[in-house]
């Protein structure tokens, strides 16, 4: 096709990856997966950490390939999970094998951090929700047990920045994914230094910060050479998955924050896009977080432990025998009692579960429930507590920024799970607009467009996805008839929540 433009997205999660090649004719884009591979944290010496070597060698897999199809690419942009990190020293060594946020270093040290500096000041120099995972309370970690890697420290890099140094020789870090670290001030959009400085945390490594659509340069040579990839620049798309996802949200006719979305996957990521952080005594009462996005825009989210209560359900039951995938365990889902047993999806027992089904049943029978036994009454609990919960932030961001939501946008891979999309619409009684599944690599390929000039602004960048991706969108609409069991439910599940 004539005019055709390449752009190559590497889209990390925690439990997989992909490289995805936008193909842009100046009106659509259409993704073409390159290569697809596995991920996951690996235990070690009583330590979860992740395998950043296996994450390279699939990436130069995947790079190879794309060489191979298509040598005209204009340029590859990395995008991951957030708030973990590798040290390097001036030499580009690793200063000790990266953590997963997962890693239990962290347990127990919310509290004391708050006990060093006042929650309210730590909320107003970073904006950021209160979580074990957080990157500031892994450094306070890494003081306690590895003071020697912090001071011999040069930089540190997130995940993705690392991804892109590997690639390109960068050493900096875009803006999406510095503010997961709770080290960023969300007012002057620079490094907390202050901050750190009272936790006794050193701070000499932090990198500059660049926003998304940054040039980092061009392939390092021997990458360039094996991947036949000469020509392509490395561009930051927004770094944060979870903000190349929102770009990827095809809003249409609603303004900042009438709008909610839900980034679907191991995490449930609910929010809404605005143009300030919002740094109210209710934002910070609540624990909600204020992520960076694109364009000078903002995030008000909450964390929601998601697919993951799903994702370590199936692990336990393929344990057992089970040889069901994950569509048929929802079919069976759909045939069992409805809001019989739920649970609170962020409760602590499920962060670092040893057994899933066993914190499933166990958490029920406590709180005096029908204990699930089979596995479509396991996945049923699983979803229905997942919509109760969503409908419970829903309210909070219409609390905090006094806005009616009117339609909430589910993207990425639980976007196709559709009983839990109409679960979400009957909980929160909002049409649900479900799709495009692989809206994390669409907005990172797209903003790589964008910053090659084929787009002005978000807003372009939005109605491309609504154009290009409109027959893979589905739309969820609330029941009526079933209004009054979920409002009884969702009193119900109120009180397992608090």
């Amino acid at each position: 096709m004539a005019g055709l433009q390449t752009y190559l997205g590497v889209d990390i999660g925690a439990e997989s990856g992909r490289i995805m090649a936008g193909l842009w004719d100046g009106k659509k884009i259409r993704l073409e997966e390159i290569h697809r591979f596995s991920n996951g944290p690996v235990p070690i010496g009583n330590t979860l950490r992740w395998d950043l070597l296996h994450l390279w060698k699939e990436i130069r897999d995947g790079l190879l390939l794309a060489g191979r199809n298509n040598p005209y690419i204009r340029s590859i942009g990395v995008d991951t999970w957030g708030v973990d990190y590798v040290l390097q020293d001036r030499r580009g060594e690793w200063l000790g094998l990266p953590f997963c946020y997962r890693d239990e270093r962290t347990k127990g040290l919310v509290e004391e951090l708050c006990s060093l500096v006042p929650r309210r000041e730590i909320f107003e120099s970073a904006g950021l929700q209160f979580m074990e995972i957080n990157t500031l309370v892994q450094l306070l970690a890494a003081q306690r047990n590895h003071p020697h890697l912090l001071s011999q420290a040069h930089k540190l890099l997130m995940i993705p920045d690392w991804i892109h140094w590997a690639l390109c020789g960068s050493d900096v870090t875009e803006f999406s994914n510095a503010t997961t670290t709770q080290c960023l001030h969300p007012k002057t959009r620079t490094w907390s230094t202050a901050l750190l400085d009272k936790l006794g945390i050193p701070s000499h490594f932090l990198p500059e910060i660049v926003q998304a659509g940054s040039d980092l340069g061009g392939l390092r040579a021997e990458v360039a050479e094996i991947s036949n990839l000469a020509g392509a620049r490395v561009i930051a798309p927004a770094t944060h998955d979870t903000g190349s996802a929102v770009v990827g949200i095809p809003v249409n006719g609603h303004g900042h924050g009438e709008w909610a979305y839900i980034s679907s996957g191991t995490w449930s990521l609910m929010g809404v896009e605005i143009q300030d952080a919002n740094l109210s005594a209710e934002a910070m009462h609540l624990n909600f977080t204020n992520e960076g996005g694109v364009d000078g825009t903002y995030r008000l989210l909450k964390n929601i432990v998601g697919m993951w209560l799903f994702q370590q359900l199936k692990r336990a039951l393929d344990a057992r025998g089970n040889t069901r995938g994950y569509g048929d365990l929802v079919h069976l889902a759909s045939q069992a009692a409805p809001l019989r047993s739920l649970i609170n999806p962020d409760a602590p027992q499920f962060l670092r579960p040893i057994a899933m089904v066993q914190a499933i049943q166990e958490f029920c029978r406590k709180s005096g429930q029908t204990v699930p036994e089979s596995e479509g009454e396991l996945v049923r609990c699983i979803l229905e507590s997942l919509a109760l919960k969503y409908r419970q932030v829903l309210g909070a961001l219409e609390r905090i920024t006094g806005t009616k939501i009117k339609v909430i946008h589910i993207v990425g891979g639980g976007s196709r799970n559709d009983l839990l999309n109409q679960f979400t619409a009957d909980a929160c009684q909002r049409p649900v607009i479900a799709g495009p599944v692989e809206a994390t690599a669409v907005g990172n390929v797209l903003f790589q467009a964008k910053s090659a000039g084929e787009l002005n602004c978000l807003s372009d960048i939005r109605d491309v996805i609504r154009e290009s991706f409109a027959d893979a969108m589905k739309e969820f609409h609330p029941c009526a008839e079933n209004l009054a069991v979920w409002e009884a439910a969702a009193a119900r599940w109120e009180t397992l929540a608090t």
